[in-house]
């Protein structure tokens, strides 16, 4: 391999938004140096599910329902 065309791989302590931390290996920073997190696995919507609702706006289902409520694919 050519010297100089790699980074430098080392290990760094990453600081989760809950205090929690661990060690891995990376390329940012330099040796010994602490990542602080402002957003993890732990805090953001994205991972934890979230507290998205489905809303009926505007009566959305309700204007559905009314226009094509009566079909049904059984046989008459």
């Amino acid at each position: 391999m050519k010297s100089g065309t790699h980074p430098n791989y080392h290990f760094i302590t990453i600081k989760m938004t809950d205090g929690s931390s661990y060690q891995t290996r990376s390329t940012w920073g330099k040796e010994g140096d602490t990542m602080t997190l402002d957003i993890d696995p732990t805090a953001h919507p994205a991972w934890t599910g979230g507290n998205s609702r489905m809303l009926d706006t505007g009566g959305q289902v309700a204007r559905f329902n009314k226009r094509f409520g009566g079909l049904s694919l059984a046989k008459k």
